[in-house]
């Protein structure tokens, strides 16, 4: 029923380490909570739940616990159920989350062959048998996929987040999209493995697409929760990137590689669950003070909220990948498993992983300008409302669950050595090469690729020297004498004042025109005239809402033609019994005929007869004779 294999118990340790912190911050946050027995009640239970799901040994025990996880997140989303929208996100995700449910469902249904009960090493074999092992990687990556919110299934978190309470969107962000990668990791490895190389180049597109979607799309966000969760989205692209790789190397054989880019994948799963829950804790610190999400109301809080916007700060650093913290030692490795590809001949490979490392180093150098504009809006210069003037500091647990996660990221800064030799360790119970003495060959002070002409890099030395250059300065500093002198602000003649900042839009304003193919904007801009003299208003207001693509191409469509077929559906149940009986005979048919395709050997004669009856019986009884 439960198992505890090292892949389960370094992702425990990952839900702990994410978990402590954000109870803290939840107890903290309780009292501005209405319903708080309900808050309770699925709080604990969703944390469980996740352990459940990375225990679990059989396949009837990993659905049981998945759904609980599933129920319970969405619960917790209707904590507060004062807005509509809060309705509507907490819809959308329960529809996506099941729909991913579904594909779950189906896999195990063909791996165990109806015993739900079997453990995961005993689908090997039955997998091993089917025809059409595709069909079960198109299972779960769809449904996990689904949970982790790569693109093309991404487009619940922006909703889903900024409604949820925010210890919820830091639970969620942080820990419960990792499950999913858990998924991907345990039933690659224990039920699907060996992999074609097709399956690992499908993993790495869609990585690369998801980092460049989440990261355009939260340059154009005001919304703070928003924002974080869509790089929510750029961060699970770039696990993706990294699982990718691995499996692509181990398709072609090169161990070493293949072990040193799951590796990579593991640590930034790690490190993502660090500095995203406290980017939302942050958020939640600043919304509790403001009672407002949008970073427009916000500016001037490091004056009055000097300790959530330290922690803030140090998040950002490590999501935007600069040296030598967390974020950058993961990307690093990614980026340094795919320059090892170099020496490969496959045509396939030399167009997929040329726009991998497009897509991270653009969106490497997008997350540093996203979080430039979060963090100075949001922190620096003037207040821009009267909420921001008079908010303060968070309560004393707010801010300890704040520091605790803090103290996870820096031990993930400060401790890189120890953190890769238990992702080793599970790469070898996952029976991939050990290659911990290949990464730290001269001990932990330099941190080595393992490819061809790989790169180094020293984060200790660098961090040390960092600090040493800062001590020297504030040493000159303060025996030197340096005097200050305080001006006032010059702005170019104008009087300095909030409205004269720099503002969310006119940030994103440039970024915004370049990708205008792809956001669409909707721009809105309101002015009141003097005297009906165009060139001449005493107010102007300007708004921009970018919906996104996928959204109006892709599930605008799906929801225009599931109404469509309904309506078709129920017009034919009502008005023409006979006709709908005989589609529910066909509809029979063809779940017999593709359950004999699926479960047996495949015959074109057999295929074609069976079409034939199809087509038909089609013919017969639903269109019958045209008049």
């Amino acid at each position: 029923m439960f198992q505890f294999d090292t892949l389960s118990l370094v992702f425990i340790a990952l839900i702990v380490l994410g978990a402590i912190p954000n109870f803290f911050y939840s107890w903290g946050y309780l009292p501005h909570i209405e319903r708080k027995a309900h808050y309770q009640l699925h709080y604990f239970t969703f944390v469980l739940s996740m352990i459940g799901v990375v225990l679990a040994a059989n396949a009837l025990t990993f659905l049981f616990f998945w759904e609980i996880m599933s129920l319970t997140s969405w619960q917790l989303i209707l904590t507060e159920t004062k807005e509509h929208k809060t309705i509507h996100a907490a819809r959308f995700y329960f529809l996506m989350t099941h729909f991913g449910f579904v594909f779950l469902l189906l896999f195990f249904l063909i791996v165990t062959d109806g015993n739900l009960s079997l453990g995961f090493e005993a689908m090997h074999s039955i997998a091993a048998r089917f025809a059409y092992p595709t069909l079960l990687f198109f299972f779960v990556s769809l449904g996990f996929l689904s949970k982790a919110g790569a693109v093309p299934l991404h487009v619940w978190l922006p909703y889903a987040h900024p409604q949820a309470p925010s210890p919820v969107s830091a639970l969620m962000s942080g820990v419960m999209l990792k499950i999913a990668i858990y998924g991907m990791f345990r039933f690659l490895f224990d039920v699907l493995y060996p992999w074609p190389l097709e399956w690992g180049i499908l993993i790495l597109v869609i990585g690369s697409l998801s980092s460049l979607v989440g990261v355009l799309y939260a340059l154009s966000e005001h919304d703070i929760k928003a924002l974080l969760a869509n790089h929510s989205i750029e961060n699970i692209g770039i696990i993706l990137i990294g699982f990718g790789m691995g499996m692509i190397f181990d398709s072609m054989n090169l161990k070493v590689l293949s072990s040193f880019a799951f590796i990579a994948a593991l640590f930034h799963a790690f490190n993502h669950m660090s500095f995203k829950s406290l980017l939302f804790m942050g958020a939640g610190s600043v919304l509790h003070q403001t009672h407002t999400k949008n970073i427009e109301k916000y500016g001037g809080l490091i004056k009055t909220m000097p300790v959530t916007a330290f922690t803030f700060l140090l998040a950002s650093i490590s999501i935007t990948a600069l040296p030598p913290t967390n974020g950058f030692l993961s990307e690093w490795m990614i980026f340094q498993s795919m320059l090892g590809s170099s020496h490969m001949d496959d045509t396939s490979l030399k167009l997929a992983i040329p726009f991998a490392i497009f897509a991270l180093a653009m969106t490497a150098g997008l997350a540093i300008a996203c979080f430039v504009k979060a963090y100075g809006i949001t922190f620096l210069g003037l207040h821009r409302s009267s909420n921001a003037k008079h908010a303060h500091e968070v309560n004393f647990l707010m801010r300890a669950g704040m520091i605790l996660i803090s103290l996870v990221v820096i031990s993930l800064m400060l401790f890189t050595p120890y953190y890769i030799s238990w992702f080793d360790k599970v790469l070898g119970s996952l029976g991939h090469t050990t290659v911990y003495t290949k990464i730290f060959p001269d001990g932990i002070w330099h941190l080595h690729s393992v490819g061809i002409r790989g790169g180094v890099v020293s984060p200790l030395i660098l961090l040390l020297a960092l600090l040493g250059v800062t001590m020297l300065l504030l040493f000159g500093y303060r025996t030197l004498g340096v005097k200050e002198r305080i001006h006032r602000t010059w702005s170019c003649g104008y009087r300095t004042s909030p409205r004269t900042q720099y503002s969310a839009t006119g940030f994103a304003g440039p970024i915004r025109r370049f990708f205008g193919w792809l956001y669409k904007p909707d721009e809105h801009f309101h002015k009141t005239s003097i005297a009906g003299h165009k060139s001449k208003f005493t107010d102007a207001h300007y708004e921009v809402h970018v919906k996104p693509l996928f959204e109006k191409t892709l599930y605008d469509s799906v929801g225009k033609a599931a109404n469509f077929m309904s309506y078709w559906v129920y017009r034919l149940s009502h008005f023409e019994q006979t006709r709908y009986a005989a589609m529910i005979f066909n509809l029979m048919l063809s779940v017999l005929f593709s359950y004999r395709i699926f479960a047996h050997e495949f015959s074109w004669a057999t295929l074609l007869l069976e079409a034939t009856v199809m087509i038909i019986s089609v013919k017969v009884l639903i269109i019958g004779d045209k008049k």
